[in-house]
Protein backbone atom coordinates (compact mmCIF):
# COMPACT_ATOMS: atom_id res chain seq x y z
CA UNK A 1 0.00 0.00 0.00
CA UNK A 2 1.30 3.31 -0.74
CA UNK A 3 0.73 7.04 1.01
CA UNK A 4 0.70 8.68 -2.14
CA UNK A 5 -2.88 9.63 -3.33
CA UNK A 6 -4.02 10.15 -7.30
CA UNK A 7 -2.57 13.56 -7.20
CA UNK A 8 0.85 12.96 -6.09
CA UNK A 9 0.34 14.29 -2.85
CA UNK A 10 1.65 12.00 0.33
CA UNK A 11 -0.41 11.63 3.54
CA UNK A 12 2.26 13.71 5.52
CA UNK A 13 2.33 15.98 3.33
CA UNK A 14 -1.37 16.73 3.08
CA UNK A 15 -1.56 16.51 6.88
CA UNK A 16 1.47 19.09 7.45
CA UNK A 17 -0.54 21.53 5.32
CA UNK A 18 -3.20 20.81 7.34
CA UNK A 19 -1.52 21.29 10.64
CA UNK A 20 0.01 24.61 9.19
CA UNK A 21 -3.28 26.05 8.02
CA UNK A 22 -4.60 25.33 11.88
CA UNK A 23 -1.48 27.08 13.22
CA UNK A 24 -2.22 30.35 11.48
CA UNK A 25 -5.90 29.86 11.68
CA UNK A 26 -5.81 29.42 15.45
CA UNK A 27 -7.10 32.12 17.76
CA UNK A 28 -4.40 34.66 19.64
CA UNK A 29 -2.03 33.00 21.95
CA UNK A 30 -0.74 34.75 25.62
CA UNK A 31 2.59 33.24 24.42
CA UNK A 32 4.30 31.41 21.67
CA UNK A 33 3.76 27.92 23.37
CA UNK A 34 1.13 27.48 21.64
CA UNK A 35 2.99 27.63 18.11
CA UNK A 36 5.75 24.93 19.58
CA UNK A 37 3.00 22.35 20.75
CA UNK A 38 3.09 21.51 16.97
CA UNK A 39 6.46 21.01 16.29
CA UNK A 40 6.63 17.68 18.68
CA UNK A 41 7.97 17.15 22.06
CA UNK A 42 11.39 19.48 22.26
CA UNK A 43 11.92 23.20 21.69
CA UNK A 44 15.02 24.18 19.94
CA UNK A 45 17.20 27.38 19.51
CA UNK A 46 19.92 28.49 16.91
CA UNK A 47 22.28 31.51 16.93
CA UNK A 48 25.54 32.68 15.93
CA UNK A 49 27.09 35.78 17.85
CA UNK A 50 29.34 37.82 15.14
CA UNK A 51 30.43 39.94 18.38
CA UNK A 52 31.84 37.20 20.07
CA UNK A 53 32.33 34.22 17.41
CA UNK A 54 30.27 31.77 19.19
CA UNK A 55 27.22 29.39 18.40
CA UNK A 56 24.50 28.06 20.14
CA UNK A 57 22.11 24.48 18.92
CA UNK A 58 20.42 23.94 22.03
CA UNK A 59 17.34 21.77 23.30
CA UNK A 60 16.36 23.75 25.91
CA UNK A 61 12.17 22.14 26.73
CA UNK A 62 11.68 18.59 26.26
CA UNK A 63 8.07 17.07 26.85
CA UNK A 64 6.62 19.66 29.04
CA UNK A 65 9.65 20.65 30.70
CA UNK A 66 12.51 23.82 30.20
CA UNK A 67 16.18 21.95 30.75
CA UNK A 68 17.92 24.40 33.08
CA UNK A 69 21.35 23.55 31.94
CA UNK A 70 20.49 24.71 28.77
CA UNK A 71 18.50 27.63 29.65
CA UNK A 72 21.48 28.51 31.74
CA UNK A 73 23.81 28.14 28.37
CA UNK A 74 21.24 30.39 26.90
CA UNK A 75 21.05 33.19 29.61
CA UNK A 76 25.10 33.68 29.20
CA UNK A 77 25.27 33.18 24.95
CA UNK A 78 22.43 36.33 24.96
CA UNK A 79 24.69 38.67 27.33
CA UNK A 80 25.44 41.93 27.27
CA UNK A 81 28.55 41.30 25.19
CA UNK A 82 30.27 44.90 26.02
CA UNK A 83 30.10 44.21 29.45
CA UNK A 84 29.95 40.77 29.54
CA UNK A 85 27.21 40.74 32.17
CA UNK A 86 24.54 38.04 32.39
CA UNK A 87 20.90 38.12 32.95
CA UNK A 88 18.30 35.77 32.75
CA UNK A 89 16.44 36.01 29.97
CA UNK A 90 12.58 35.64 29.66
CA UNK A 91 11.57 32.16 28.68
CA UNK A 92 8.40 33.62 26.66
CA UNK A 93 11.11 35.42 24.46
CA UNK A 94 12.89 32.24 23.70
CA UNK A 95 10.02 30.65 23.10
CA UNK A 96 8.79 33.33 20.32
CA UNK A 97 12.07 33.00 18.95
CA UNK A 98 12.25 29.57 18.79
CA UNK A 99 8.42 29.14 17.28
CA UNK A 100 8.68 32.06 14.85
CA UNK A 101 11.85 30.01 13.90
CA UNK A 102 9.86 27.21 13.42
CA UNK A 103 7.13 28.38 11.12
CA UNK A 104 9.65 30.12 9.01
CA UNK A 105 10.96 26.33 8.34
CA UNK A 106 14.58 27.02 8.42
CA UNK A 107 17.75 25.36 9.39
CA UNK A 108 20.01 28.62 9.43
CA UNK A 109 20.67 29.98 12.84
CA UNK A 110 19.67 33.08 13.59
CA UNK A 111 22.48 35.91 14.13
CA UNK A 112 21.71 37.10 17.34
CA UNK A 113 22.60 41.10 17.11
CA UNK A 114 21.57 42.32 20.36
CA UNK A 115 19.96 40.15 23.56
CA UNK A 116 20.43 41.09 27.09
CA UNK A 117 21.41 45.10 27.32
CA UNK A 118 23.02 46.10 30.37
CA UNK A 119 21.84 50.17 31.43
CA UNK A 120 25.50 51.40 30.55
CA UNK A 121 24.85 49.75 27.19
CA UNK A 122 21.73 50.89 26.70
CA UNK A 123 22.62 54.47 27.52
CA UNK A 124 25.42 54.52 25.68
CA UNK A 125 23.19 53.12 22.52
CA UNK A 126 20.80 55.51 23.23
CA UNK A 127 23.20 58.47 22.74
CA UNK A 128 23.52 57.44 19.32
CA UNK A 129 20.60 56.73 17.91
CA UNK A 130 17.33 57.81 18.42
CA UNK A 131 15.75 53.97 17.90
CA UNK A 132 17.07 52.62 21.00
CA UNK A 133 14.46 53.09 24.05
CA UNK A 134 15.26 54.74 27.44
CA UNK A 135 13.53 51.98 28.97
CA UNK A 136 14.41 48.86 26.39
CA UNK A 137 12.94 45.40 27.60
CA UNK A 138 16.76 44.07 26.24
CA UNK A 139 17.54 45.89 29.80
CA UNK A 140 14.86 43.80 31.11
CA UNK A 141 16.17 40.18 29.20
CA UNK A 142 12.78 40.82 27.43
CA UNK A 143 13.94 41.04 24.24
CA UNK A 144 16.43 40.38 21.55
CA UNK A 145 17.59 41.79 17.99
CA UNK A 146 18.16 38.99 15.11
CA UNK A 147 18.41 38.07 11.85
CA UNK A 148 18.09 35.10 8.88
CA UNK A 149 20.71 35.96 6.23
CA UNK A 150 18.06 33.83 4.00
CA UNK A 151 14.75 35.17 4.82
CA UNK A 152 13.82 38.91 4.93
CA UNK A 153 13.17 41.51 7.26
CA UNK A 154 9.20 41.29 6.70
CA UNK A 155 9.46 37.21 6.49
CA UNK A 156 10.77 37.16 10.04
CA UNK A 157 8.64 40.05 11.47
CA UNK A 158 5.67 38.33 9.69
CA UNK A 159 6.33 34.79 11.42
CA UNK A 160 7.08 36.50 14.89
CA UNK A 161 3.72 38.91 14.85
CA UNK A 162 2.03 35.40 13.79
CA UNK A 163 2.74 33.89 17.32
CA UNK A 164 0.62 36.89 19.00
CA UNK A 165 2.85 36.81 21.83
CA UNK A 166 4.66 39.88 22.08
CA UNK A 167 6.40 42.79 20.45
CA UNK A 168 7.94 42.98 16.92
CA UNK A 169 9.95 45.03 15.54
CA UNK A 170 11.07 45.89 11.83
CA UNK A 171 14.32 47.17 11.34
CA UNK A 172 14.83 47.34 7.27
CA UNK A 173 17.57 49.61 6.92
CA UNK A 174 19.60 47.89 9.58
CA UNK A 175 18.42 44.12 8.55
CA UNK A 176 16.96 42.90 11.54
CA UNK A 177 13.82 41.91 13.78
CA UNK A 178 13.19 42.74 17.05
CA UNK A 179 11.09 39.87 19.32
CA UNK A 180 10.13 40.71 22.68
CA UNK A 181 7.75 39.39 24.89
CA UNK A 182 6.12 42.25 26.27
CA UNK A 183 2.56 43.79 25.15
CA UNK A 184 1.65 42.65 21.18
CA UNK A 185 2.58 45.34 18.93
CA UNK A 186 3.69 45.77 15.49
CA UNK A 187 5.95 48.42 14.22
CA UNK A 188 8.88 49.62 11.53
CA UNK A 189 9.33 49.13 7.80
Amino acid sequence: MTDTSSTGISRRALLGAFAATTLVAAPNFSNAAGFLRGAGDIRRVRMFSPRTGEKIDMIYWVEGDYIKDAVDEIHHFMRDWRTNQVKKIDLRTIDIMAAAHNLLGVSEPYMLLSGYRSPKTNAMLRARSSGVAKNSLHMKGQAADLRLASRSVGQVAKAASACHAGGVGRYSRSDFVHMDCGPVRNWGR
